[in-house]
């Protein structure tokens, strides 16, 4: 049976990142305050906030994750279904959603790798 990627999977993810989510004021400053347009400060931003998050998923959640990524990124997506969609901290606009995403692939592959799965 064929596996069913669902783009949905990603903005859930990425949730974290989203103005309604609204729990942690520390959170929310230290989004405001990176530039997602810098590789370095984007990375350093998802092993702040977005790693702790991913450890939460169960083995295939995260496995089903990483693939879901890749899955859209071979598809040359331009991920408007998750950016269009939510309304984020980042104090300026994503220019390349594709290096976006190509970055959180190789971060979520490390964490998984980090946990000894994969």
């Amino acid at each position: 049976m064929k596996k069913t990627y669902e783009i949905v999977d990603i903005k859930n993810l990425l949730f974290v990142f989203d103005i309604e989510n609204t729990t942690d004021v520390e959170r929310e400053r230290l989004i405001v305050e990176k530039n997602v347009n810098d590789s370095r400060q984007l990375k350093e931003l998802f092993d702040t906030v977005l790693r702790p998050e991913f450890y939460e998923y169960t083995d295939a959640e995260q496995e089903s994750l990483i693939n879901t990524v890749e899955h859209f990124l071979d598809r040359n997506d331009n991920f408007d279904l998750v950016f269009d969609r939510m309304t984020t901290y980042f104090d300026e606009e994503i220019t390349d959603r594709s290096s976006f995403m190509r970055l959180l692939l190789e971060c979520l592959t490390k964490y998984r790798d980090e946990t000894g799965c994969g």
